[in-house]
Formats: structure tokens, sequence, C-alpha cells
């Protein structure tokens, strides 16, 4: 009787732990499994260490200087290369900047007048020559030209120049004239002589515009009437191939 109720009072307690440590495991095997189940969501690049950044390095002077030197090389270039669909040709020869030009009536010689106090002719027979004959006249000393104007068709050339005593015009004749044999190996014409000349044409002041055509309205003979005009409020006219003055207008204003 002792040993039964002995037995009885150790049973309860025994089976309390049984149960309590079975229910503990449970608990403990249910929170193992959430915990893997949270680790297993947590994406990888959240958990992934971001790459480190190259280090810039800041470019010296020297390098900074060559890439420039390289990219205005290479501007250059393409700038040669360019061409635009109108640009035909270029005349040079020109050492200072040009103040006027004019087409003689069959287009094949183009006068200007430059800066350095000399008239060029250019003889373009073909416009996508790589050369051209070039007549240069040097007008007289002090003279700057400012006007130019071909006479007679394009066998003459008057030109307009100030000086310090005023205005002048000048005619050269037979600019048109063929190369001699030694002119054709330098590739330039001889220079003309002056047939005539004009000084103080409109005073002191400078002329700014020369105009040509030919005479050939009514009683016209075909002969060149050149215009000339200046700062000043007169025009005057002229007989190409004499220089003689033919008239004057005053605008007055």
């Amino acid at each position: 009787m002792a040993v039964a109720s002995l037995v009885s009072s150790l049973t309860l307690p025994l089976v309390s732990a049984v149960l309590g440590g079975a229910i503990a495991i449970l608990f403990l095997a249910g929170y193992l499994r959430r915990k893997r189940a949270a680790i297993a969501h947590i994406p990888p690049s959240a958990t992934a260490a971001a790459p480190s950044k190259p280090k810039h390095v800041r470019p010296s002077n020297q390098t900074k200087k060559g890439s420039l030197r390289q990219h205005h090389h290479a501007a250059d270039k393409d700038a040669a290369k360019k061409h635009h669909h109108l640009d035909v040709n270029t005349l040079r020869g020109h050492t200072d900047s040009v103040t006027a030009l004019h087409f003689s009536n069959d287009g094949c010689n183009l006068a200007t007048v430059c800066a350095d106090g000399a008239v060029r002719i250019f003889r373009i027979d073909d416009t996508s020559s790589k050369s051209f004959k070039i007549l240069r006249i040097n007008l007289p000393a002090g003279a700057h030209p400012t006007a130019v104007a071909f006479s007679e068709g394009s066998s003459s050339v008057v030109v307009a120049a100030q000086a310090l005593l005023g205005s002048s015009l000048y005619m050269y004749a037979d600019v048109s004239a063929p190369p001699t044999a030694a002119n054709k190996q330098q590739g330039k014409l001889s220079p003309p002589e002056i047939k005539w000349s004009h000084s103080k044409i409109h005073g002191k002041e400078s002329v700014l515009n020369l105009a040509a055509a030919c005479a050939t309205y009514g009683c016209g003979d075909g002969s060149t009437i050149l215009i000339s005009c200046s700062e000043a409020t007169d025009i005057k006219i002229w007989h190409g191939k004499s220089g003689k003055e033919l008239g004057t207008v005053d605008t007055n204003h």
C-alpha cells in the first residue's frame, strides 16, 4: 500500500516534466523554422556589399594641354574639309584688305583694289584652275586705291585713289593684253602704263564708288561712261577712253 502510493506520487511529476519538455521542443522547432524562412526571403542584393567605386584620378595639366591641342588640330582638319557648294574657287595674292572689285563685261577678268596700294587683275579663263595669271599694278607713291572699274570692254581699267592732296583717277590701258613668253613662265602679266589721270576730282573728299556703263542709247557710240561719287554731294561723269569730264551733278544732300 505504501509502495503504490509512492509510485503514484512520483508518476504525476514525471509525466508533467515529459509533457513540458515536449511542448518546449515544439516551440523551439517552430521558432527555428520561422527564422530560416525569414532568412530565405531576404534578397541577395540587400546582403551583398556595394562594389567599391574606382577613385577618380585628376588629369595633369600636361595631359589637358595635349588633349586640347589634339582637339584644335581635329577641328582645323574638319574645317578644311568643309566646302560650300557655292564656293567655286579662292583668289589669293592680296596682302591686306580688299576694298573694291569689278568684273569685266566678258567675265574673264576681275579687277581688285587692296589696302596695300596695288591693283590686281586676275585672268579667270577657267574658274576651277588651281592658279590664275595676275597683273599687279602699283599706284603712284602715296595713292591708296578706293574703287575700280573696267573701261572699253576689258582692255582698260580706271582706278580711283586717295592721297594727301585729294582723290584722283588713273586709267591703265592694255590690261588684258596677251602675256609674253617670259611672263607666262612667271604666271604674271607685264604692268601697263597710265594713259590719263586727273587729280582732286572731288576736292579732298575720297571716292566711294566708281561705276561704268556702255553708251549705247540713242546716238551713243558704245564708249564707256564712268560715274564717280565721293563723300561730298557731287557726282561726276567721265568719258572712259579719253578721260574727259562730261558733267557734274550735285545732289545737295
